[in-house]
């Protein structure tokens, strides 16, 4: 089993990022997929959720109306668009997947918004 984010990185406030999960070795179409994110200090917090067709998604109030989760079945992959990012974005962003009793974890990807 492998999830790989990618696309972090250094951004200024205001600005945007679209993070990728890439995702192997489990059927992903049938795993409910999120994203979490941790600041230095901070306990970890889940950003979004998406359901397995994509058809519904949940975010929490601090992205609300900023942040867009997405997949593509077909490709094992699943998204995070980051618009209007502030400071207190920044953090390691995880990719997590969830089946009954299964839960993966990514590496992580850092996200650093700053001027």
């Amino acid at each position: 089993v492998q999830l790989v984010e990618s696309g972090g990185g250094l951004v200024q406030p205001g600005g945007s990022l679209r993070l990728s999960c890439a995702a192997s070795g489990f059927t992903f179409s049938a795993y409910v997929m999120s994203w979490y994110r941790q600041a230095p200090e901070k306990e970890r917090e889940l950003v979004a959720v998406i359901a397995t067709a994509g058809s519904s998604a949940n975010y929490a109030d601090s992205v609300k109306g900023r942040f867009t989760i997405s997949r593509d079945n077909p490709n094992n992959t699943v998204y995070l668009q980051m618009n209007s990012l502030k400071p207190e974005d920044t953090a390691v962003y995880y990719c997590v997947a969830r089946f009954r009793e299964y839960t993966y974890w990514g590496q992580g990807t850092q996200v650093t918004v700053s001027s």
